[in-house]
């Protein structure tokens, strides 16, 4: 089963909503989690967003990357460009992808197009790692 740690600036929104697609999809079939490379707060609007898709994130919380260890996820995704600012061993992995999604926390009325974008991606990996 792969390992797969979706990585933001703060881990608020795009991140937090795709960890809750890819458990949700990819249930029995990946291992998720997410990280910011500095944790903040699952932004209201993400949970609200994510619940009119169906899914629950509101048990999920904002966690730094530096509590993690690379080695111990295959995949890692970026999802707001800054995997330049990711340390080295974690661009190194099995798999490494930066997709970088608009920021929804700057333009809320966006929030619902962004998590669709983060389901469709989702679904695309998970497909791909099959």
């Amino acid at each position: 089963m792969k390992r797969v740690m979706f990585v933001c600036k703060k881990n608020s929104a795009r991140s937090q909503m795709a960890e809750g697609f890819a458990k949700h999809l990819g249930s029995g079939k990946i291992e998720v989690t997410s990280s910011g490379l500095e944790a903040s707060y699952v932004r209201p609007e993400a949970i609200a967003t994510m619940k009119d898709a169906g899914i629950d994130i509101s048990n999920q919380t904002s966690k730094p990357l530096s509590d993690f260890n690379s080695e111990d996820f295959d995949v890692v995704i970026s999802l707001c460009g800054c995997g330049v600012n990711l340390p080295p061993e974690w661009l190194t992995r099995e798999v490494f992808a930066d997709w970088q999604l608009d920021d929804p926390a700057e333009q809320p009325e966006i929030f619902p197009r962004v998590r669709d974008e983060v389901k469709e991606r989702v679904n695309q990996m998970i497909d791909s790692l099959e």
